[in-house]
């Protein structure tokens, strides 16, 4: 287990209602294969040489601290960035320090290989999941990358019945989409089994968002 470890952004401890339930702290690692146009993290895409490394039980250790917390609220960890998808090990080592009792919550684009979330499934409470838009074209202009991934690991959650699971962010982007397209991206995911979406409006390259449900 020491063998592994990760750049980490940031720690941000006592976070509510934004990464799920319960008292949250979020672990944000460096590191996302997309360039979206409104990125809201942008010093996460590349790993400085300065940055904090750390271990799974350096992580345990440090973020043990709110134990209580996580444990009388329901909450835990959630992990973001850049993309946590792409440390799968780390996450899964992570869970055998912490134990079964902390909410572990997965914030991500889901465009990383689906083994990365094969092996995520059992590890991971709840996934927070940036969709952007279903339509490849719609996708490939805002992300700067190809779904088919996403697309794959979506249907592999809901081939493990873990839709319920999952919060599904789905933006309106002005210049990129519009409502019909939106609309079209939430009959394909219902159609998959999944029925809790987050839909808001990107406002400006500085991605101000305004929830319009």
């Amino acid at each position: 287990m020491e063998s592994i470890s990760a750049r980490i952004s940031g720690i941000s401890r006592h976070r509510l209602t934004t990464d799920g339930e319960g008292v949250t702290t979020l672990v944000a690692f460096y590191g996302c294969p997309l360039r979206c146009r409104y990125c809201l993290n942008p010093h996460t895409l590349s790993q400085p040489e300065k940055s904090k490394v750390y271990t799974p039980i350096g992580l345990y250790n440090e973020t043990r601290i709110d134990e209580l917390y996580f444990i009388a609220t329901k909450g835990g960890i959630a992990f973001g960035g850049g993309e946590p998808g792409l440390y799968p090990d780390f996450i899964g080592d992570f869970r055998e320090y912490c134990g079964p009792e902390w909410n572990l919550t997965l914030e991500t684009s889901l465009n990383v290989p689906p083994r990365n979330i094969e092996a995520l499934l059992p590890v991971i409470d709840k996934f927070l999941i940036d969709v952007k838009d279903m339509n490849p074209e719609i996708y490939g202009s805002y992300t700067g990358g190809d779904n088919a991934r996403v697309i794959a690991n979506l249907h592999q959650i809901a081939e493990a019945g873990r839709q319920g699971d999952c919060l599904l962010r789905i933006p309106l982007i002005p210049g990129f989409n519009d409502d019909y397209d939106r609309g079209r991206s939430m009959e394909e995911l219902q159609v998959l089994g999944y029925s809790n979406f987050d839909c808001f409006t990107y406002k400006n390259c500085y991605g101000e968002r305004k929830t319009d449900l």
